[in-house]
């Protein structure tokens, strides 16, 4: 038995699911609040329970979140009766080893990227893949494993890339990294591991500076890349160009993807698939079926009204979700909808923040989502570091959807890595009632 705390967790639900795919038996324990990543659970009739040092039997074999600290009475107990422990990364690290792996890092576009190239790999070859969204799947047979890689406490130097993908490298996550150098140290490590090739968006400005042994091929917009874009039409419907590799035509591509990012994350995916050999006009064809990873750019449509439900928490996510917005509705007003994730964040990136957010018509700023972090240790770290600095901003509590009514016929566009569901509810309730 596979028990796993933390089940819930965007990967380790997504591993667990994984697990039982491949024949194990797996249960595993969490919160009971609700989140989005439980559905593929409890569409396996997995079970999940909440925490309880009775959960934990002689004979389990314990796979521990990354969220979850040393004194959880689960961890306890299996340390008291001597069981094996593995972290997430640890054991996707163990499971994906006699598989070629496709380790897709990147600070921002990874979920994205990887659920793209699992649409289209599984459909022409058939691979096993973990997106960071609760989405796994596996077969023993598959040749290729594709996995979301993160760079957080350096856990994807677990993993062992056949293809390691880098779609970007930014400063994040700086309650664990020092500065961008440690960052790009990281990922120097991570693209060393690559067997193959290392396969990065040459658009970049810190994926040049990657000195590694393995080969690298730079895909993007800019002239020097070896695969690149040419030809963009950013159209309202979605974003057609044609891709050349190293000066040679590869193929015609129209897809359902907005933004400047998405547009990267997909030539991610075809130059996997270029280097794979596989003809292009297959890959359009599955490509253009591509619905989106969860989470990512989600939309509920109510009336003259867009509700998008998005991940993004990182300045550089939220403009690029913001420009796709632009895209895809230039006549409509924006009002966006933020809660910040962890103090740290916000404290670094308070002031890119609110630039960000003054791109939107309106704003309206949560209160920051502690995470693993204590409000004690950040002494005047509150979202008002971001309101104070906003053109036309406001405060907003998860029970005042209220407010957002007041702004209707707009896109409302709800970012942040947690659960604020209730709130985006509330306001579809309330249009769909008027």
């Amino acid at each position: 038995m596979y028990h796993f705390v933390g089940i819930k967790g965007t990967g380790m639900s997504s591993l667990a699911q994984i697990m039982n795919e491949l024949g194990y038996e797996v249960n595993g324990s969490d919160i009971e609040k609700h989140f989005f990543t439980e559905e593929g659970l409890i569409a396996r009739n997995i079970e999940i329970t909440t925490y309880d040092e009775s959960n934990i039997k002689e004979g389990m074999i314990i796979i521990k979140g990354a969220s979850i600290k040393d004194d959880n009475p689960e961890i306890v107990k299996a340390e008291e009766l001597g069981l094996k422990i593995y972290t997430y990364n640890e054991f996707l690290g163990k499971l994906t080893e006699k598989f070629k792996s496709i380790c897709i890092a990147g600070c921002h576009g990874k979920t994205t990227t990887t659920a793209m190239a699992s649409l289209v790999l599984n459909e022409i070859k058939g691979v096993n893949y973990l997106i960071g969204d609760g989405t796994g799947y596996a077969h023993e047979g598959n040749e290729f494993f594709i996995l979301e890689s993160c760079e957080y406490k350096r856990h994807f130097l677990s993993y062992h890339p056949y293809y390691a993908v880098i779609t970007n490298i930014d400063l994040d996550h700086v309650d664990y990294y020092k500065d961008i150098d440690d960052v790009i140290d990281a990922y120097r490590e991570f693209a060393n591991s690559a067997e193959k090739m290392v396969i990065a968006c040459g658009d970049d400005p810190y994926t040049h500076t990657l000195e590694i042994n393995p080969p690298i091929f730079y895909y993007g917009l800019d002239e020097d890349n070896d695969i690149k874009a040419i030809n963009v039409n950013y159209k309202e419907d979605g974003t057609s160009f044609e891709v050349e590799v190293e000066g040679n035509y590869y193929g015609f591509f129209d897809l359902p993807i907005y933004g400047k990012h998405q547009l990267l994350d997909a030539l991610a995916v075809i130059s996997i698939c270029y280097y794979e050999r596989i003809d292009a006009k297959e890959v359009n064809k599955i490509f253009k079926t591509f619905k989106g990873a969860k989470r990512r750019f989600t939309e509920t449509v109510v009336g003259e009204s867009v509700v998008i439900d998005d991940y993004a928490h990182h300045p550089n996510e939220m403009k690029s979700t913001l420009k796709a917005i632009a895209q895809k509705y230039p006549k409509k007003k924006v009002v966006a909808i933020f809660q910040p994730h962890t103090f740290s964040r916000t404290d670094e990136f308070k002031e890119e923040f609110a630039k960000v957010l003054n791109m939107a018509d309106k704003s309206f700023v949560m209160d920051i989502h502690p995470a693993r972090e204590a409000q004690e240790d950040y002494p005047g770290v509150t979202s008002d570091l971001i309101i104070d600095n906003l053109e036309n901003g406001d405060h907003i509590n998860i029970d005042e959807a209220d407010k957002l009514y007041e702004e209707k016929d707009a896109v409302f566009v709800f970012m942040s890595p947690n659960d604020i569901k209730s709130l985006e509810e509330d306001l579809i309730k309330k249009l769909e009632e008027n």
